[in-house]
C-alpha cells in the first residue's frame, strides 16, 4: 500500500485497494487469561490458586480465576510466568493446579491439588486490557551502571537502545482515528480471531499513545503467536500477537494507510533517572531505530527492537490470507474508540522528595592537582569527597579524604593515583529513596549528581539523606 501511494498517488491506490492488513507481535505485559475450572465435588469456594507455582488472581466466583501475565513463579522467578502458563496451557501442556480456601457450609472443600488441560476449562479467554500501543519509546541508560527494565536491560553511558512496536506496520498507526477500529472489530489474536471490547488502559490518543483492549478464545490459539518471555531482573511477560484489517473506505484512510518509518518520531528517554517522567534526550525516527544505530549525545549507540518485525510481517501477510479465503470477515465496529482523551498520572498527597531537594554545592579539583592541594580543600571547606572534573566540568572520578590519608602514609604524590574511576552517581530528577539505595548497595557514602552529559552540578551524602528521611519518619 505504501509503495502503491508512493508509486501512483492517494486516489489510484483508494480506487485499487480494499483492505491493508496490519501486525505487531511484542511484549504486552498488561494481558492475561480468565478460565473457569468447573466445580470440585466437594465444592470449593477458591481463595488462592497457582497454576504451576505461579500465584493465580481470584477475582470472581468460585472456580473462576484471572492468569496474569507477568506473575512470576514462587520456585522459578523471573524465569517463569503466567505468560509462560497461558503458552503451556494453548499449548496442550498439562500443568499443576493447587488451591486453598477457608471453607463455607455450601463450599466445604479447603484443599486441592490436580493437574489441568485446556480441555478440561470450560472457559479460557484471553482478556487484555493494554495491547497494541500506537507507538512506543526508545529507551537508554545514562548511568554508571547496567540497569534492567521492562525496556531491556540497559548498558551504562548510553551503552545501547532498545524500541518497541512495528512503526508503519502497527494497526493503531494506520487508523489513527479509530475509524474503523473500535468496539466489536474484529481482528487477529494470537493466531485465531479476536475482537477489539474497548480502548485499552492509559489510551492516550492525544498524544499519539493510543491503545485497545482485546479478547479471544485460547483454545483456538496457536502458541506461535502467544509467548511467555522473561527479562533479565526485570520479570515476565508475554509476547501477544495482534493483526488489524484496516477496510479503505475513503481516500482518507488511504492516505493513512500510506505512512512510512520516517514520518513516525518517539522520543529518546532516559531510563536511567526512574521517575515517572523521565528525561527526553531527543526524538528519533523508526526508519533510524530500524537501521541499528541513532545518535545520542552525538554518540553512535546501537538500537535493537524488543518486537519481532518478522513475526509482524507474516501476522498481516495471515490475516490478508484470511480474507482472501473468505475465512475472515470484517466487522464494523458497534463503536467508536475515543480520541480526545489523555492518560493522566496517579494522584497523591504527599510530595515525593528528590535529589534536587538535598543536594549540596560540591567542591572539585583537577586531575593535575597537588594532592596535598586536594587536601587543603578538604580541611577548608570541611568536606570528605572531592569530586574530579575535566575542562568542561564533565565528571572523570572521585577522591575521599581517606584516599588522601592513604596516599600520604604509602607517600604517593600524584593525584592521578589514588583517583576512584568507576563512579556511581545521582540525578536531580530521581526520589532521594533511590539514590539511598543504591549507596546502600555499592556501600559508599556520597553521589555526585550529574546531568545526562555528565556535568557535575552538585553532589549528596549519606549523611544528607539519612538526615531527610530521619524527618520524613519522625514527622
Amino acid at each position: 500500500m505504501k509503495k502503491l501511494v508512493e508509486s501512483s498517488g492517494v486516489e489510484v491506490a483508494f480506487k485499487e485497494v480494499d483492505v491493508v492488513t496490519t501486525g505487531t507481535f511484542g511484549a504486552m505485559c498488561s494481558s492475561g487469561a480468565i478460565i473457569n475450572l468447573g466445580h470440585s465435588d466437594p465444592p470449593m469456594k477458591i481463595q488462592n490458586a497457582w497454576i504451576n507455582d505461579v500465584p493465580i488472581c481470584h477475582p470472581g466466583a468460585a472456580v473462576d480465576l484471572y492468569i496474569g501475565a507477568t506473575a512470576m513463579s514462587e520456585t522459578r522467578p523471573f524465569e517463569y510466568g503466567g505468560g509462560h502458563v497461558i503458552e503451556d496451557l494453548i499449548s496442550g501442556k498439562e500443568v499443576e493446579l493447587r488451591a486453598t480456601a477457608y471453607g463455607t457450609d455450601c463450599y466445604p472443600r479447603t484443599q486441592l491439588r490436580t493437574t489441568i488441560t485446556k480441555d478440561d476449562l470450560n472457559q479460557f479467554y484471553l482478556i487484555n486490557f493494554r495491547n497494541c500501543y500506537q507507538r512506543y519509546v526508545c529507551a537508554t541508560n545514562s548511568r554508571d551502571e547496567t540497569i534492567y527494565t521492562y525496556m531491556g536491560k540497559r548498558l551504562p553511558r548510553f551503552g545501547n537502545a532498545t524500541f518497541a512496536g512495528t512503526g508503519e506496520l502497527n494497526p493503531l498507526m494506520n487508523d489513527p482515528d479509530y475509524e474503523t477500529i473500535g468496539v466489536g472489530t474484529r481482528i487477529f489474536l494470537g493466531g485465531t480471531q479476536g475482537y477489539v471490547i474497548g480502548e485499552g488502559t492509559q489510551h492516550d490518543p492525544k498524544n499519539g499513545y493510543g491503545t485497545i483492549m482485546v479478547r479471544g478464545d485460547c483454545k483456538k490459539m496457536n502458541p506461535k503467536f502467544i509467548r511467555g518471555a522473561a527479562f533479565t531482573k526485570y520479570g515476565t511477560t508475554m509476547y501477544v500477537g495482534i493483526g488489524i484489517p484496516i477496510p479503505i473506505l475513503n481516500i482518507g484512510l488511504a492516505r493513512k494507510t500510506a505512512i512510512r518509518d520516517e514520518e513516525i518520531k518517539v522520543p529518546i528517554v532516559d531510563y536511567g533517572v526512574p521517575v515517572r517522567d523521565r528525561p527526553k534526550l531527543g526524538f528519533v525516527s523508526y526508519k533510524e531505530l530500524k537501521s541499528g544505530t541513532i545518535t545520542i549525545n552525538g554518540k553512535k549507540v546501537k538500537v535493537s527492537p524488543l518486537s519481532s518485525i518478522k513475526t509482524a510481517i507474516e501476522i498481516a501477510e495471515t490475516l490478508k490470507k484470511w480474507i482472501e479465503e473468505g475465512l475472515f470477515y470484517l466487522t464494523s465496529p458497534v463503536e467508536r474508540l475515543p480520541i480526545d482523551t489523555e492518560f493522566k498520572p496517579m494522584r497523591q498527597k504527599e510530595k515525593t522528595l528528590l535529589v534536587r531537594d538535598i543536594v549540596q554545592k560540591v567542591i572539585t579539583c583537577r586531575e593535575d592537582e597537588e594532592i596535598r592541594d586536594v587536601a587543603r580543600k578538604i580541611i577548608d571547606y570541611a568536606v570528605n569527597h572531592v569530586v574530579v572534573v575535566n575542562e568542561r566540568e564533565e565528571l572523570t572520578g572521585i577522591v575521599t579524604s581517606w584516599d588522601i590519608t592513604r596516599a600520604v602514609a604509602e607517600g604517593k604524590d600524584k593525584l592521578s593515583e589514588i583517583i576512584t574511576r568507576k563512579v556511581i552517581t545521582a540525578r536531580m530528577e530521581e526520589p532521594i529513596e533511590a539514590a539511598a539505595r543504591r549507596m546502600a548497595q555499592y556501600q559508599i557514602s556520597a553521589l555526585p549528581v550529574i546531568d545526562h552529559r555528565r556535568k557535575v552540578l552538585g553532589i549528596i551524602t549519606s549523611e544528607d539523606v539519612t538526615k531527610i528521611l530521619g524527618r520524613q519518619i519522625n514527622g
